[in-house]
Protein backbone atom coordinates (compact mmCIF):
# COMPACT_ATOMS: atom_id res chain seq x y z
CA UNK A 1 0.00 0.00 0.00
CA UNK A 2 1.68 3.29 -0.98
CA UNK A 3 0.62 6.39 0.59
CA UNK A 4 1.98 10.01 -0.66
CA UNK A 5 1.52 13.66 0.69
CA UNK A 6 3.28 16.59 -0.11
CA UNK A 7 3.46 19.60 2.50
CA UNK A 8 4.41 23.22 2.54
CA UNK A 9 6.71 24.63 4.84
CA UNK A 10 7.46 28.09 6.01
CA UNK A 11 11.36 27.39 6.56
CA UNK A 12 14.39 27.36 4.67
CA UNK A 13 15.20 23.63 2.71
CA UNK A 14 18.45 24.02 4.76
CA UNK A 15 16.76 24.27 8.32
CA UNK A 16 13.90 21.55 7.30
CA UNK A 17 16.53 19.23 6.51
CA UNK A 18 18.59 19.76 9.81
CA UNK A 19 14.87 19.07 12.04
CA UNK A 20 14.60 16.03 9.47
CA UNK A 21 18.03 14.75 9.98
CA UNK A 22 17.97 15.26 14.11
CA UNK A 23 17.49 11.75 14.85
CA UNK A 24 18.48 12.27 18.61
CA UNK A 25 15.74 14.62 18.47
CA UNK A 26 13.13 11.33 17.04
CA UNK A 27 14.67 9.30 19.72
CA UNK A 28 13.68 11.46 21.99
CA UNK A 29 10.43 12.03 20.91
CA UNK A 30 9.13 8.64 20.00
CA UNK A 31 10.15 7.90 24.09
CA UNK A 32 8.08 10.40 25.22
CA UNK A 33 5.48 8.85 23.73
CA UNK A 34 5.83 5.52 25.30
CA UNK A 35 8.11 3.89 22.17
CA UNK A 36 11.08 1.74 23.99
CA UNK A 37 13.95 2.80 21.09
CA UNK A 38 16.62 0.79 21.10
CA UNK A 39 19.50 2.15 18.89
CA UNK A 40 21.09 -1.33 16.92
CA UNK A 41 24.08 0.06 15.54
CA UNK A 42 27.56 1.62 16.25
CA UNK A 43 28.17 4.80 14.21
CA UNK A 44 29.25 7.83 15.48
CA UNK A 45 27.77 10.65 12.85
CA UNK A 46 24.64 10.39 11.29
CA UNK A 47 23.61 8.82 8.17
CA UNK A 48 23.30 5.32 6.16
CA UNK A 49 23.29 2.67 7.94
CA UNK A 50 21.86 4.29 11.61
CA UNK A 51 19.31 1.69 12.82
CA UNK A 52 16.57 1.38 15.94
CA UNK A 53 14.58 -1.73 17.54
CA UNK A 54 11.38 0.40 18.40
CA UNK A 55 8.84 -1.67 20.97
CA UNK A 56 5.35 -0.41 21.13
CA UNK A 57 2.00 -1.54 21.71
CA UNK A 58 -0.40 -1.23 19.26
CA UNK A 59 -4.08 -2.44 18.96
CA UNK A 60 -3.48 -4.27 22.08
CA UNK A 61 -0.22 -6.27 21.13
CA UNK A 62 2.98 -5.25 21.79
CA UNK A 63 4.73 -4.69 18.48
CA UNK A 64 8.55 -4.62 17.43
CA UNK A 65 9.76 -2.28 14.65
CA UNK A 66 13.08 -2.70 12.90
CA UNK A 67 14.36 0.87 11.29
CA UNK A 68 17.13 2.06 9.28
CA UNK A 69 18.54 4.98 7.49
CA UNK A 70 19.08 4.04 3.94
CA UNK A 71 19.85 7.54 2.29
CA UNK A 72 20.50 10.70 4.07
CA UNK A 73 21.91 13.29 0.98
CA UNK A 74 22.24 17.12 1.82
CA UNK A 75 20.32 17.70 -1.61
CA UNK A 76 16.91 17.03 1.03
CA UNK A 77 16.06 12.87 0.63
CA UNK A 78 16.03 11.08 3.31
CA UNK A 79 14.87 7.79 3.28
CA UNK A 80 14.24 4.70 6.00
CA UNK A 81 13.08 0.66 5.46
CA UNK A 82 10.83 -0.22 7.92
CA UNK A 83 10.63 -4.11 8.74
CA UNK A 84 8.80 -6.16 11.21
CA UNK A 85 7.35 -9.57 11.69
CA UNK A 86 3.95 -8.60 9.43
CA UNK A 87 5.30 -6.33 7.15
CA UNK A 88 8.56 -4.30 5.07
CA UNK A 89 8.14 -0.72 4.12
CA UNK A 90 9.93 2.21 3.51
CA UNK A 91 9.41 5.77 4.40
CA UNK A 92 11.23 8.59 2.55
CA UNK A 93 10.92 12.21 2.09
CA UNK A 94 12.19 14.83 -0.37
CA UNK A 95 12.55 18.44 0.47
CA UNK A 96 12.37 20.69 -2.60
CA UNK A 97 13.30 24.74 -1.56
CA UNK A 98 10.16 26.78 -3.31
CA UNK A 99 11.75 29.98 -2.71
CA UNK A 100 14.26 31.46 0.11
CA UNK A 101 12.17 30.55 3.14
CA UNK A 102 9.67 28.34 1.80
CA UNK A 103 10.09 24.36 1.36
CA UNK A 104 7.92 21.03 0.15
CA UNK A 105 8.10 18.35 1.24
CA UNK A 106 7.06 15.22 -0.41
CA UNK A 107 6.58 11.69 1.43
CA UNK A 108 6.46 8.59 0.74
CA UNK A 109 5.00 5.57 2.69
CA UNK A 110 5.43 2.26 1.49
CA UNK A 111 4.09 -0.71 3.49
CA UNK A 112 4.18 -4.75 1.99
CA UNK A 113 2.34 -7.03 4.38
CA UNK A 114 4.13 -10.37 4.90
CA UNK A 115 1.66 -12.33 6.91
CA UNK A 116 -1.57 -13.21 5.72
CA UNK A 117 -3.23 -11.17 8.83
CA UNK A 118 -1.15 -8.18 7.66
CA UNK A 119 -2.55 -8.56 4.15
CA UNK A 120 -5.76 -8.35 5.40
CA UNK A 121 -5.25 -5.62 7.45
CA UNK A 122 -3.65 -3.40 4.54
CA UNK A 123 -6.74 -4.11 2.40
CA UNK A 124 -8.78 -3.16 5.02
CA UNK A 125 -6.79 0.17 4.94
CA UNK A 126 -6.86 0.28 1.28
CA UNK A 127 -10.84 -0.20 1.67
CA UNK A 128 -10.63 3.02 4.13
CA UNK A 129 -7.89 5.05 1.73
CA UNK A 130 -9.55 8.72 2.08
CA UNK A 131 -9.50 8.34 5.79
CA UNK A 132 -5.96 7.47 5.77
CA UNK A 133 -4.91 9.70 3.14
CA UNK A 134 -6.65 12.17 5.94
CA UNK A 135 -4.91 11.23 8.81
CA UNK A 136 -1.43 11.04 6.67
CA UNK A 137 -1.83 14.74 5.87
CA UNK A 138 -2.92 15.47 8.66
CA UNK A 139 0.06 14.50 10.65
CA UNK A 140 2.53 15.99 8.08
CA UNK A 141 0.35 18.84 8.29
CA UNK A 142 1.26 18.87 12.07
CA UNK A 143 4.90 18.31 11.57
CA UNK A 144 4.86 21.00 9.00
CA UNK A 145 3.65 23.82 11.72
CA UNK A 146 6.02 22.75 14.14
CA UNK A 147 8.82 22.84 12.02
CA UNK A 148 7.66 25.73 10.88
CA UNK A 149 7.35 27.28 15.05
CA UNK A 150 10.65 26.28 15.48
CA UNK A 151 11.86 28.34 12.63
CA UNK A 152 10.53 31.16 13.82
CA UNK A 153 11.96 30.83 17.67
CA UNK A 154 15.13 30.01 16.12
CA UNK A 155 14.46 33.61 13.79
CA UNK A 156 13.77 35.79 17.37
CA UNK A 157 16.65 34.81 19.30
Amino acid sequence: MKLTTKQDIDAPSDFVFAQLSDFDSWERAAMRRGVEVDRTDKLTAPGPGMSWLAKFRYRGRERKLALKVDRVDAEGQIAFSLSSAQSDGTLSVDLVAMAAKSTRAFVNIDVLPKTFTAKLFVQSLKLAKSRVDKKVVQRAAMFAAEIEERYKRSQNR
